[in-house]
């Protein structure tokens, strides 16, 4: 895994010490931590990191501070990655961010933190300009998007490829997951653009607007 420059925007302390310690300790670079969304902008604006972690309540009002900031980064910044981090599901901010484009975009639970590795790791996928969103945020979004034009010609296997697709994993990921051969994976995802209506373009993430349109954004 690539050495990542990170900056954390967390308004619990104790919960910011722990993710800079973590991350330094496995060779990363945490170049702020900070308690508000405007420590936030203006720490993303000075060091311009890989990949911002952005908690969605911070102060005052502690509703929607960092989703606005996070919003404000990617518009400022295109290229940034930001994992947007929260106690709770909330599906309609998930949805907002990835409104705005979804290379790059995570959103994980806070309870993921306890799996160093499954963090690090999504953490990484948003920094090299992939996404990473929790199983849970992905199953409550989808079910809100059951009805999009296409979703239902699709398989169970399909669906279930898809699913894991959305939360950011490769196809040998996948195919880990699902035991299961890398080229049968494969003719899953072809099958999957084709009943999407999502044929081979230069100018088009097939895979990203699959996802979109799975999660009904």
């Amino acid at each position: 895994m690539r050495r990542m420059r990170v900056v954390i925007a967390e308004d619990a302390a104790v919960l910011r010490e722990l993710l800079a310690q973590m991350l330094t300790e496995r060779g990363h670079e945490v170049c702020a931590a900070v308690g508000d969304a405007d420590a936030l902008r203006a720490a993303v604006a000075e060091h311009r990191p890989d990949v911002s972690v952005v908690d969605i309540r911070m102060p005052p009002t502690h509703t929607d501070e960092g989703l606005h900031a996070a919003i404000d980064i990617r518009r400022e910044q295109p290229g940034a990655g930001v994992l947007l981090f929260s106690q709770y599901i909330e599906t309609k901010y998930a949805t907002r961010l990835l409104a705005e484009g979804s290379a790059g975009v995570g959103y994980l639970l806070k309870d993921r933190v306890a799996n160093v590795a499954e963090f690090t790791d999504a953490l990484a996928r948003v920094a090299a300009g992939g996404t990473a969103l929790d199983p849970e945020v992905v199953t409550q979004l989808a079910g809100a998007g059951r009805r999009v034009e296409g979703l239902a010609s699709l398989t169970a296997r399909e669906r279930e490829v898809l699913a894991l697709m959305a939360e950011g994993r490769s196809n040998a990921a996948i195919a880990q997951t699902l035991v299961v051969s890398a080229g049968t994976v494969e003719k899953h995802v072809a099958a999957i653009f084709s009943k999407l209506g999502l044929p081979a373009s230069e100018d088009a993430n097939r895979r990203v607007l699959a996802v979109l349109r799975y999660l009904g954004a």
